[in-house]
């Protein structure tokens, strides 16, 4: 599935993931291929991507935003401490 997490001045990660972390305000869940279609809020915490290539897990520092997954994409837009990037 494609991924991509925007913050206001910058895009800070685009490519393909098998799976995808997201720390939802309603708690934690991962998006896997063919998820639901679903919109949320997101609370602090870390995306965590598993990319298709390495299995590796890619940890993106988040304090807030939201995300939208749909037809195999998810979008997330976020706000980073300064502290964090």
């Amino acid at each position: 599935m494609k991924v991509a997490i925007l913050a206001p001045e910058k895009q800070i990660f685009t490519g393909e993931a098998v799976a995808v972390t997201i720390p939802s305000v309603n708690g934690s869940f991962t998006a896997l291929e063919n998820h639901a279609p679903i919109v949320s809020l997101l609370e602090k915490g870390e995306i965590l991507v598993e990319t298709s290539e390495s299995q590796e897990k890619l940890k993106f520092p988040v304090s807030s935003g939201f995300v939208e997954i749909s037809d195999n994409v998810v979008t997330a837009c976020v706000e980073q401490d300064e502290k964090q990037e």
